[in-house]
């Protein structure tokens, strides 16, 4: 049977296992052989990777055709009025074509905020007293690069934090970050 891995990526780390600049990867936190990432999020992202052994899982989780709902919780600059919201949920013309609809959804406070809230970034978010944010979820049933990112600076609204929350059946729960479980879910 093959093996799924859950992980919840902390901000500045790789989704690769080894960087020759020493910057911090996955196998700085994940020690199990031949298992590899189901997707990627970028440097600054944070949040579920799903990882495996399998490659057809892999293929089924990453493409497009399969369209496996990933669900983001964005911290944005400023406040989106109700038309930002629904520019984003029409679907948003980025430079390598206008992106899918999306599910988008102000989030009342910080995600996860009757726990406390999430766990602290490292570094943590500029914080501008002048400057109001917002938090978002997000769904995609696609996977450009940087594509939340790109779509909340169409709006006028820069991304701040993203946290990728879910894909498919996963979550991340009460995973801590830097954390990893196996996992029996398939989609």
């Amino acid at each position: 049977m093959s093996r799924v891995i859950l992980f919840n990526k902390p901000c500045g780390v790789l989704c690769q296992f080894r960087d020759p600049d020493g910057v911090p990867t996955l196998g700085d936190y994940i020690d199990v052989p031949d298992v590899y990432a189901a997707g990627r999020l970028d440097k600054d992202s944070e949040g579920l990777l799903v990882l495996t052994d399998d490659g057809r899982l892999q293929n089924r989780i990453t493409s497009p055709e399969n369209k496996l709902p990933k669900t983001y919780w964005v911290q944005v600059e400023g406040e989106p009025s109700d038309e930002a919201l629904k520019q984003l949920r029409r679907g948003v013309h980025l430079k390598d074509g206008k992106t899918r609809r999306a599910d988008v959804k102000r989030m009342a406070g910080e995600p996860l905020s009757e726990h406390g809230g999430l766990w602290p970034r490292n570094p943590p978010v500029r914080y501008r007293k002048s400057v109001p944010t917002c938090w978002l979820s997000i769904t995609l049933k696609e996977g450009k690069n940087r594509q939340v990112r790109r779509m909340t600076a169409a709006v006028g609204h820069p991304t701040l934090r993203l946290v990728r929350w879910r894909i498919g059946p996963w979550q991340l729960a009460d995973l801590a970050s830097g954390d990893w479980i196996e996992s029996d879910i398939r989609p």
